[in-house]
């Protein structure tokens, strides 16, 4: 007779598994909300749609790339999951949409339920802060897929907004505004260059203190993806948003002609905003061509508003009572040709 052998023998242990998702269902619980029929633990979540009248739901996925790397050297869990949150709420929030819920995917060759609970502890407070609710996920223990102390992350966002009230971009022309929302870092794009660069090319330590950043490498690397869910609600309210433009992977460059109309480009001002000290590090310390660099990472913006000159004012009034930075830092110009940039640096 063969030897039994146990699941637990073949590397998953349910009983690791289940305190994970003990844990995960009390943080769930926290962010709860009306609409949420279901309880962590059911085989699909429910949500009730309440109060619209020709509803339009957006949906977007993401994950947070080799940031997760940052987070395996430092031995730190509990940012990558508010990273992950912010930067799906901000994908739906520049198309004018309300998050409803949230659900995340975590997997990882030998399950810690600590681990576990501090990447959800994280989604949790991202969800709580953006008034969405962590209403499901999957948490995968899958032997030899993931080298040891290492995990892959992923979530999926849901929200709705009005059809009338949708945000396009269509009404952007010639002559409107751009203003720029400063970015915390590098949020989650550009970490394979930043990390060959300060790591590999470098030489440095995630423990690393270096002139002009205030904390370790692994601090500055590790600050959360800011959510400007709030200011885009605020502004979309007074009737001042013609169109946003969440700052990801591609830059200015790749991202502000998703919400250009035909026959626009965008005119970005260099030197219109303070430029924090990683960037110049990155870009001194790797020697990176001006053009790649512009579309590996934000450059210090992380989100941009599309405005009418004439409503200027308005928009610094309601961001300043928001105590949300802004920067003018371009306009919309009409394009020479079709075969010119999108976005043209001067």
């Amino acid at each position: 007779m063969p030897k039994k052998t146990t699941y637990r023998d073949a590397g998953v242990n349910i009983d690791e598994a289940d305190r994970a998702v003990s844990r995960i269902r009390r943080l769930a619980a926290a962010t709860r909300t009306a609409g949420v029929l279901t309880s962590i633990g059911s085989f699909g979540a429910g949500f009730n749609l309440k109060g619209f009248r020709d509803p339009v739901l957006v949906s977007s996925a993401d994950g947070v790339g080799t940031k997760l790397k940052i987070a395996f050297a430092a031995g730190r869990h509990d940012t990558v999951g508010e990273d992950l949150v912010n930067h799906c709420v901000n994908d739906i929030a520049v198309q004018g949409a309300k998050p409803l819920f949230f659900l995340d995917y975590f997997a990882v060759g030998k399950l810690n339920a600590k681990v576990v609970a501090d990447v959800v502890e994280g989604i949790a407070r991202g969800c709580k802060r953006n008034g969405c609710a962590l209403i499901g996920g999957e948490t995968a223990e899958m032997p030899g897929m993931y080298q040891s102390g290492e995990y892959d992350l992923a979530g999926f966002i849901v929200g709705v907004v009005e059809r009338k009230r949708l945000l396009t971009g269509e009404t952007i022309q010639p002559g409107d505004l751009l203003l720029g929302l400063p970015s915390n870092g590098l949020h989650t794009n550009g970490y394979s260059l930043a990390r060959a660069v300060l790591f590999e090319f470098a030489g440095h330590k995630p423990t690393a203190r270096l002139n002009g950043l205030a904390g370790t490498l692994a601090d500055e690397l590790l600050k959360i993806h800011k959510s400007y869910l709030k200011p885009i609600e605020a502004l979309h309210s007074a009737g001042l948003l013609k169109g946003a433009a969440h700052i990801t992977g591609g830059g200015l460059t790749d991202n502000l002609p998703r919400i250009l109309p035909k026959g626009t480009a965008a005119q970005i001002e260099l030197g219109s905003w303070p430029r924090q000290p990683i960037f110049d590090l990155l870009q001194k310390l790797g020697n990176i061509p001006e053009d790649d660099f512009r579309r590996t990472f934000n450059l210090g913006i992380g989100m941009v508003f599309a405005i009418s000159p004439r409503q200027l004012a308005a928009a610094e009034k309601i961001l300043k009572k928001l105590r949300e930075p802004a920067y003018p830092i371009g306009r919309i110009v009409a394009a020479r040709s079709a075969r010119q940039s999108r976005v043209v640096y001067q």
